[in-house]
């Protein structure tokens, strides 16, 4: 796939979800804002963006990604659009629980290609959205810088697509320790 942008992926800072080992996602079943440790990590990021010169910042539109977008988005001067192909996998029934009670429902990431919590995403869905989500704003635009800021499944099949990976060859490219951290920046092209 041609690339018509240069793009780079920002997860959002540190929020009370990754403090507190839960699960977050559409709709959100509580407030789930930066910490002030996530605040200073995006404020950091955020500095080093200033030189890219970023024309578009594009969002998912919970809570964290928000607030990651809007201070972006202040210190380079753009005001950020927000799309809810860019939300976090919906984790179903297990929405607002424990992290450890999503990990213990599949024995592996290849089985969640597949395999969703009860009402929830499995990886299909979540690539469907995002690789629809990157085909609009691809054809859309044209030579800019753009930033898009989400989660970690969403931005790492997204990475995945972009790169002309099957979901398979995703998960094996992307093993856990090579996905993005909280307010971590990546550079796709």
């Amino acid at each position: 796939m041609k690339l018509n942008n240069k793009y780079y992926v920002l997860r959002h800072g540190e929020a009370l979800s990754n403090v507190k080992n839960i699960v977050s996602c559409w709709p959100e079943k509580f407030e789930n804002s930066l910490t002030k440790n996530g605040i200073s990590q995006i404020k950091i990021v955020a500095q080093e963006l200033r030189n890219k010169n970023i024309n578009l910042v594009l969002a998912s539109d919970l809570l964290r990604t928000k607030q990651t977008a809007e201070i972006s988005g202040n210190i380079l001067g753009i005001k950020p659009e927000y799309d809810k192909r860019l939300r976090e996998i919906d984790f179903g029934i297990l929405n607002g629980g424990l992290a450890s009670d999503f990990e213990k429902y599949f024995k592996n990431y290849l089985e969640r290609i597949d395999k969703a919590t009860p009402e929830g995403e499995n990886y299909k869905d979540v690539f469907k959205r995002v690789a629809d989500f990157f085909k609009e704003i691809n054809n859309k635009y044209k030579d800019k810088n753009i930033l898009i800021i989400s989660h970690q499944a969403p931005l790492f099949l997204l990475e995945g697509y972009m790169r002309g990976f099957s979901i398979e060859q995703t998960i094996e490219n992307f093993p856990e320790e090579k996905m993005l951290r909280n307010g971590e920046l990546r550079g796709l092209n």
